[in-house]
């Protein structure tokens, strides 16, 4: 990120009434302008968690993202960039039901209109983009989507400082301040099902993680080192059974694995592979991509990756 830019994020907050497709907009008091709900990060946090904290705080709406929609870029007054990432998040009739938006000094009102009265309604060309982006989803049928996240563990303690066996490794403090900073973008995409190599740096770098969201860890030697070293690791039968399930899942696992997840994610949906697949499993420690597929057919392919990088 720039030190001199101005980050920020949202989200297109959609709904199906029936069999119509409404997307929600928000009415602004102090800018009069009708907008798509955003806001500037806090610090320490990372995009996702401020897309769906900002929508929350805006609509009174709890949302998972789905797809990135979109980054729009924008001069302020002062001069500085605006950089505002996008995602399509699905409101459910029950977060709709539990909002307890009132009309205050930030947001007048809410208003749930079709797309092409969306388009204008806007105030600025920038959203309009954004809103462009997500109806090329509507129409390729891929809009409601799952997440398939694959994390690799955060920092750990090296083998040459470690006299145990492998597997016992733990985390550094660098490595646990990671471990808390993945919690709110993991939630964000309403990750509920928790898998990880039985491997000390693994779990430990998802408990925080299953405290948070109150759900167990899944260990299985099949996305483990150890199996990799061996040549008996299993990643088909564990990417297998999370297709199928077609809930938001976490898979954590080790560096050298993580090419093998990414390649039998490719496989188990039809994927035609490619060098973006080795970019996705390249991951830093603590860093995660988010395979998005499609929850109605999930055959028909990947529909997007993300990577996301914690910064602590």
């Amino acid at each position: 990120m720039s030190e001199t830019a101005v980050y920020a994020a949202g989200g297109v907050v959609w709904r199906l009434a029936g069999d119509k497709l409404k997307v929600l907009l928000i009415h602004r008091t102090r800018y009069r302008d009708v907008t798509l709900p955003k806001g500037k990060v806090d610090p320490g946090e990372m995009l996702a968690e401020t897309a769906v904290r900002e929508i929350h705080e805006e609509t009174g709406i709890r949302v998972c993202l789905g797809v990135a929609v979109g980054v729009s870029r924008y001069r302020l007054p002062s001069k500085r960039t605006k950089i505002v990432h996008y995602w399509a998040a699905e409101a459910t009739d029950t977060a709709i039901a539990a909002s307890a938006f009132v009309p205050n000094g930030e947001i007048a009102a809410l208003e749930w209109v079709g797309v092409k009265k969306a388009r204008s309604r806007l105030s600025y060309p920038v959203d309009v983009e954004i809103l462009d982006s997500f109806v090329r989803l509507v129409d390729e049928g891929v809009l409601r989507t799952f997440p398939i996240v694959v994390l690799r563990h955060a920092k750990a303690v090296v083998r040459e400082d470690w006299d145990g066996e492998d597997a016992d490794r733990p985390l550094t403090s660098r490595g646990r301040r990671q471990a808390r900073a993945i919690v709110g973008p993991l939630r964000a995409f309403g990750v509920r099902k928790i898998i990880s190599s039985p491997a000390v740096r693994c779990v430990k770098t998802v408990a925080p993680l299953a405290k948070a969201i109150d759900r167990p860890i899944d260990t299985t030697r099949r996305i483990s080192q150890d199996a990799w070293d061996d040549g008996k690791a299993d990643a088909r039968t564990v990417i297998g059974q999370r297709v199928r399930a077609r809930k938001p899942a976490v898979l954590c696992s080790h560096g050298p694995v993580l090419p093998d997840i990414l390649h039998e994610l490719a496989l188990a949906t039809g994927t035609l592979r490619g060098s973006y697949l080795g970019s996705a499993s390249n991951l830093e420690f603590g860093a995660f991509s988010v395979v998005h597929l499609s929850a109605t057919n999930p055959g028909s392919g990947i529909v997007a990756i993300e990577t996301h990088i914690p910064k602590a």
